[in-house]
């Protein structure tokens, strides 16, 4: 770098120049076609291209991302797209990005966590609305096809109005809280679709419906199908005219318009809420300790007209997570050796086996005159 001068141009340092011939590093320019790149497979607007790159820039300068792995630099662009679509309200998610960048979700989740942190970005939620529509727009199941039969062709404003119905009952009942929201869009576009035209459409497998749908299957989506299936069941045993049938998870697909019709009202009937249950034990509990158990189940009964079917039953679950409800299995404890097993009089004493050696007035008097015989 040199300094001009009216004779001559002397050697300055780099910390004395002005700046104005400096050039960007070549990692700099990669990611910004990178960058650019990701915003035209995606299809974004301009504005959103801008955005991504100025954040990219901003990321790249921050102290935090200069000794971070090429990996993480490559990812770092995708994160900063990731984030402006977040921030547009821009249904993209992060298996997308994650699948176009070839990179695994742990990693990224990383990457994005740090940047989102450093740079104090405010990213708002994600609007399952927004996803339900886009996820269904790849869908070919609304156009007839060679490979897609006449019967499975649906009109797709009912299917996206049922499927999002769907996803506002799983909202509600916890399922999907915590989650991967493409599993449960997927099932829920599944049951929306069969219960549309369930004659034709019973026999098709989950597995089938996303061939012909063109869409992947996740691999938790079978179990939100089942977690939905379960909530249905649930929800027709509170219909009057459902309760002489036998329903079970392919005859409940008939009957899901009209369980969606009076959604909040199944579900208060269908579920037995933990403040419920809060209230109804203090109420028992100030009540006469000596009143007989037939007045409070009774009682039990005219607080929750169903409590006492769910009695009968064996009784029904609370509305709770999944998480609580089927709690992951815990590891089992090695067996104890012979030698750990080995008794050796240096045990500690628990305070309860320690009560049982301590005697009252009466036992130690009829002790001290056993031992004078």
């Amino acid at each position: 770098t040199t300094w001009p001068n009216t004779d001559c141009f002397s050697e300055v340092a780099y910390s004395q120049s002005t700046g104005q011939k400096e050039q960007l590093s070549r990692c700099l320019q990669r990611g910004i076609r990178r960058v650019q790149d990701l915003c035209k497979v995606l299809q974004l607007p301009t504005v959103f291209e801008e955005t991504a790159v100025s954040y990219f820039q901003r990321a790249l300068q921050h102290p935090s991302f200069h000794l971070v792995s090429l990996e993480k630099k490559e990812l770092l662009g995708g994160c900063c797209v990731f984030v402006t679509c977040r921030q547009h309200n821009w249904p993209l998610t992060m298996g997308t990005i994650c699948s176009l960048l070839y990179a695994k979700q742990e990693l990224f989740a990383s990457v994005y966590l740090s940047l989102q942190k450093e740079l104090g970005l405010s990213v708002p939620a994600l609007s399952l609305g927004d996803l339900v529509k886009t996820h269904l727009n790849s869908f070919r199941l609304f156009q007839h096809a060679a490979d897609v039969p006449a019967p499975f062709v649906e009109d797709k404003e009912k299917m996206v109005a049922r499927t999002m119905q769907i996803v506002e009952l799983a909202s509600e009942t916890w399922l999907v809280t915590g989650r991967h929201p493409v599993p449960i869009v997927t099932a829920a576009a599944f049951l929306s679709w069969q219960s549309l035209q369930p004659a034709a459409r019973l026999t098709c497998t989950f597995t089938r419906f996303c061939k012909l749908a063109g869409v992947d299957l996740p691999p938790p989506a079978h179990l939100r199908l089942k977690e939905l299936l379960e909530i249905f069941l649930r929800m027709a045993s509170q219909l009057a005219w459902l309760r002489v049938f036998n329903m079970d998870k392919k005859t409940v697909v008939k009957h899901i318009g009209d369980l969606l019709q009076h959604r909040i009202f199944l579900l208060k009937n269908a579920f037995c809420l933990e403040d419920e249950e809060e209230h109804r034990a203090v109420a028992l509990g100030e009540g006469s300790p000596r009143s007989p158990p037939a007045a409070g189940g009774t009682a039990q009964e005219e607080g929750c007209p169903s409590e006492g079917k769910r009695q009968r039953e064996g009784g029904a679950r609370p509305l709770l997570p999944p998480c609580l409800i089927n709690p992951r299995k815990r590891l089992r404890t090695a067996a104890p050796s012979t030698s750990d097993s080995a008794i050796t009089g240096n045990e500690p004493i628990s305070d309860s086996e320690i009560e049982q050696y301590l005697r009252g007035p009466e036992e130690i008097r009829a002790f001290r005159k056993a031992k004078a015989w």
